[in-house]
């Protein structure tokens, strides 16, 4: 070895940034493995955008790799690229000094970003000192493309650094870390290796573990669709989304504005939170040219889709110091928009495409789109278009879209009606659809506890307000005013009428906030509605319940009773009331009873039997 050597001190600021990166930046210490191996890429990069510049290039006959050698005897780990190299004047810019931003001021912003965790963009250079965390001395030995002689970079990360003229050296970089005492375990073959897989699978370079090739799965989103066989991309799923099957559904994509994506997502056929196995993390990990910046990120992507697997690459993020953080909230904004977009189009087209497939997509994964609908007003246009409910004129167990309802209605109406229950038999039986099914007028049946909160912040479809069966004042009479004046023919006196009206109300005031004469009854006798318009039955049920778990009352409210002046048991009432006041009284709390049932509302079952066996006394005499 010459014994040309120079040492030279750390520029100011350098040392200060040594510090901070070895003690403040960096959230996990395995970062510095993907720090050197990312450099390492860059450098082969260079190298292959110069072989194609020129004709001839010093050591053109070396493969373009990254290596890496551990000793676990001498605690050393080594990374060696044949890529671009530094020469001596390189060396001590690169490694010597913060280039192209070296000042006080960028320092200054740094520490400070450490102590509050903000993101800076991230500087040439920077992610080599990385590997003071785990070294207790670096050795960087490296010989420029041009053929100008190799030279060796010294340094404990302290104070100094020393260049030595270095012969016989191949073209590229090696780096030797001499490990801490309480790293060296980044000198056994597992650790390391798992370390690569989890954030350089990607890199475009062959990357060589103890002469064993570790990255061996191509990154597809980088190439053409029309390139890609079936089985790559069911063997890349398997390997993203740590999967023994095949996805439901795939969609690669790239765009070049506003912003460059490459990205590749999956449906997975199982959901495993509904299979009981608790709240999965997000499955799609963002890259940036090829290299893993945030596994399972919670940023490029709203959390109601956290069941897609997958990878996102984009070239325009800015990334911090450490590649451990976005910079630009703004950016990442617009990403998520124009991933979360482009998916929630895919959706809409395979449901067009193959609609039973979408609903096998629609039962398993539904629940998180109408998750999305109740939290995320930013994407509910398209939502809208993807939500699926049976309907009284739909099939059992094939739900319709909202564009279906729509394009299905008759002249002249101007809402979209639905009525929740615990399924569909339930709900055909009960009153609330008893006027519906009359005027033939479609009605959605929400049938999860969710379903109403959905549809009551979506608020409308295509110009057309979505009410709530259950609502107080919900008129159907108008759409059709003779088939009204027909049911009415049969009803009980005006007059008798607005007397049981008013002795109801006495009765049960109480329990009622109001009791009416209902305009959508048929044959059911009475029906319980809420007052409040935006207060349906099944929202109730849901926050009485959530109080309940909670260990907390559940809160109540009278309701209005709509009573049918039509029914012959509502005439008969009129009668008992005058010939036998209080079992008149039992019989309307029970009727009042029933009608709460019905609703799904709660209501005492021990006083509910005793009075119907009172009642049922009463009926046989005895």
């Amino acid at each position: 070895m010459s014994s040309q050597t120079s040492t030279h001190e750390f520029q100011a600021e350098t040392k200060k940034l040594l510090d901070i990166v070895i003690h403040s930046l960096y959230t996990e210490r395995d970062i510095f493995i993907r720090e050197l191996i990312s450099n390492g890429s860059d450098a082969l990069e260079k190298m292959r955008h110069e072989s194609l510049l020129k004709k001839e290039v010093f050591d053109g006959h070396v493969p373009l790799e990254i290596s890496i050698d551990l000793d676990e005897k001498e605690h050393t780990l080594t990374i060696t690229d044949s890529g671009i190299g530094m020469t001596r004047a390189e060396l001590e810019t690169n490694l010597g000094t913060i280039a192209h931003s070296g000042s006080g001021t960028f320092v200054a912003e740094l520490a400070e970003a450490a102590k509050k965790d903000v993101s800076l963009i991230g500087q040439f250079g920077v992610g080599f000192y990385a590997a003071f965390m785990a070294a207790e001395k670096v050795t960087v030995q490296s010989r420029s493309w041009d053929g100008s002689e190799g030279n060796e970079w010294v340094s404990d990360g302290t104070g100094s650094f020393s260049i030595t003229e270095c012969p016989g050296l191949h073209r590229g970089t090696r780096i030797i870390i001499d490990l801490k005492e309480d790293a060296h375990g980044y000198a056994e073959k597992w650790k390391v290796e798992n370390i690569i897989k989890q954030y350089s699978s990607f890199v475009p370079f062959p990357i060589k573990l103890e002469g064993e090739t570790v990255n061996t799965v191509q990154a597809i989103w980088t190439r053409s669709k029309n390139e890609i066989t079936e089985e790559e991309y069911n063997d890349f799923y398997k390997f993203v989304g740590n999967a023994m099957d095949e996805p439901q559904f795939r969609l690669h994509f790239s765009v070049d504005a506003p912003l460059a994506i490459n990205a590749v997502l999956f449906v997975p056929k199982e959901n495993f939170e509904g299979m009981g196995f608790g709240r999965v993390d997000p499955g799609v990990n963002l890259y940036c040219q090829r290299i893993l910046i945030d596994q399972h990120s919670e940023h490029i992507l709203p959390e109601w889709l956290r069941f897609l697997k997958g990878v996102v690459d984009s070239e325009d993020l800015p990334l911090n110091i450490s590649r451990q953080a976005l910079q630009d909230n703004a950016l990442v904004l617009k990403l998520r928009k124009v991933i979360t977009k482009r998916f929630l189009k895919f959706l809409d087209e395979e449901a067009k495409r193959d609609a039973d497939a979408y609903l096998d997509f629609w039962n398993t994964f539904g629940i998180y789109l109408k998750e999305g609908v109740t939290s995320d007003f930013e994407f509910q246009k398209e939502l809208a278009k993807l939500v699926r409910f049976e309907s009284s004129r739909s099939e059992d167990g094939k739900p319709t879209s909202l564009t279906e309802y729509v394009e299905g209605m008759d002249e002249g109406q101007e809402e979209i009606y639905y009525i929740n229950g615990p399924n569909r038999a339930a709900i055909e039986s009960g009153p609330y659809v008893e006027m519906f099914t009359k005027k033939n007028i479609e009605i959605l049946y929400t049938m999860e506890p969710i379903d109403d909160f959905v549809l009551n912040h979506l608020g409308e479809f295509d110009g057309k307000k979505l009410v709530s069966a259950d609502r107080a004042d919900l008129d159907l009479s108008s759409a059709d005013d003779e088939a009204a004046e027909t049911e009415n023919k049969e009803k009980l006196g005006s007059e008798a009428g607005v007397e049981l009206i008013s002795w109801l109300k006495k009765t049960l005031e109480d329990k009622v906030a109001e009791v009416i004469e209902s305009k959508r009854l048929v044959d059911s006798p009475a029906m319980i509605v809420n007052p409040d318009g935006f207060m349906t039955s099944s929202m109730e049920r849901v926050m009485a319940a959530s109080r309940m778990e909670k260990g907390m009352v559940p809160e109540s409210s009278k309701k209005n009773l709509e009573i049918n002046l039509a029914s012959p048991l509502i005439k008969q009432l009129a009668e008992l009331v005058k010939n036998d006041e209080p079992f008149a009284a039992d019989v309307a709390a029970q009727i009042y009873d029933n009608a709460m049932i019905q609703a799904g509302l709660v209501v005492d079952p021990m006083v509910m039997v005793e009075r119907n066996y009172k009642i049922l006394n009463k009926a046989v005499g005895a």
